[in-house]
């Protein structure tokens, strides 16, 4: 069992309104400074990490966000110390639907070379939230200040999750339920740069690789596409789940990915051969293909990789949160959690945090293995080359069989 951390409850709404609580996502800021989480009802919360985790150990798990003795610091009126965590309600103006922390690479220039004026220029020191909304619209923040920068519309649909290119670019993909990606430079005040389209049905969830060259996108109808991220082109379909696929991440190094489907399954493959080298099912036996297509009370709502390669969690509608390992087919570890939505780990990979309908949100920790040999050459080496420059390695086939992931 899973040990509990603590517990972000969403303040009883004014009214009883069901529809509009759910949190439906949930996000770390890259140098862990922040926590992001939709609370429902058009608002999002904005916490310091470390504050949060001390209020944890001060009082307990639980942290009620709306009472006044475990109120988290504010931003003073005269601004303070730009860079000093404090906490922000951000109103969205409608419903939101997915998170995203952005931070800037000053040395990553816009991938636009015409303009040379800019409303903006992200430093070193400049970390965005992305919001996207049920309108399409997608806002993105100031996270030290909470104001609104940037309003990019061009989606006509729920923009259902966003990611940031890891390279500091402030490269944002945004995938939506009018079936398209789309591709946007804010270092170029938010141009529009490229619509990915392939998606027949809505697309659901998308992650870029660790190295930023390639993205995922998952979606309805089994839908799961790879994207070289350079040429905007397609690489790749990925065939074996039954049911409509929810969300997708990629290992730390680059070498796998985790894909969610309502099908019961999170299957692990190679992104670079296509393979299936592991499945994870929450329902035993697993339905057949025939059967896998209906509501069956364990459909997976969400997937995430640790930052320790070694570690996968998942939320599926029977409640409970799963911690699998990549080299074990069973769950090592086990926590409940009723009408989860989604989960992410913090930036050092130590907590777990999953969101829920009622606007919530729950922490617990990850669990602690040594990683084997074998585990930290593989991460290693894939950092710098994909799977088949591995196996084109002039070494003995017996290192080869070492330094790959297999079934």
């Amino acid at each position: 069992r899973s040990r509990t951390i603590g517990e972000l409850l969403a303040p009883a709404a004014p009214f009883d309104k069901k529809c509009g609580r759910e949190n439906w996502t949930v996000a770390f800021a890259p140098d862990g400074s922040y926590f992001a989480w939709s609370q429902g009802h058009r608002t999002v919360k904005l916490v310091p990490w470390s504050q949060c985790l001390k209020n944890f150990l001060l009082h307990g798990t639980k942290n009620i966000t709306n009472s006044s003795n475990l109120r988290l610091s504010r931003q003073n009126s005269d601004g303070g110390q730009k860079n000093k965590p404090r906490e922000h309600i951000i109103d969205c103006g409608d419903i939101v639907w997915s998170l995203a922390f952005g931070s800037s690479v000053p040395e990553k220039q816009s991938r636009c070379v015409n303009i040379e004026w800019h409303r903006f220029r992200f430093g070193q020191d400049q970390l965005l939230l992305a919001t996207g909304l049920n309108s399409g619209r997608i806002k993105i923040w100031d996270v030290y200040t909470g104001k609104l920068l940037l309003n990019l519309v061009d989606h006509t649909e729920v923009v259902r999750d966003l990611t940031f290119a890891p390279d500091g670019s402030l490269i944002l993909v945004s995938a939506s339920r009018d079936k398209t990606l789309r591709v946007w430079d804010l270092k170029d005040d938010g141009n529009m740069m490229k619509v990915l389209r392939g998606h027949q049905n809505w697309v659901y969830s998308c992650a870029f690789s660790p190295d930023s060259s390639m993205l995922c996108s998952v979606g309805a109808s089994k839908a799961v596409f790879l994207w070289n991220m350079d040429k905007y082109t397609m690489i790749r379909k990925l065939e074996g789940h039954h049911h409509d696929v929810v969300a997708c991440d990629f290992s730390p190094d680059g070498a796998l990915l985790a894909t969610a489907s309502y099908d019961t399954r999170v299957y692990i493959w190679d992104p670079h051969t296509g393979a299936i080298l592991m499945e994870f099912g929450h329902l035993f036996p697993p339905p057949t293909p025939i059967f896998a297509g209906g509501a069956n009370d364990r459909w997976v709502r969400s997937v995430s990789f640790s930052h320790d390669g070694l570690h996968i969690a998942s939320l599926a509608d029977d409640k409970m949160v799963r911690f699998w390992r990549i080299d074990e087919d069973y769950p090592v570890q086990v926590a409940p959690l009723s009408n989860g939505l989604c989960c992410a780990f913090s930036t050092d990979g130590s907590v777990l945090a999953a969101g829920t309908h009622d606007g919530s949100v729950y922490f617990w920790a990850t669990p602690r293995h040594v990683p084997s040999l074998q585990h930290l050459c593989r991460m290693s080496i894939r950092r710098v080359m994909p799977t088949q420059e591995v196996q084109e390695l002039p070494v003995p086939s017996k290192v080869l069989e070492f330094l790959s992931y297999r079934v």
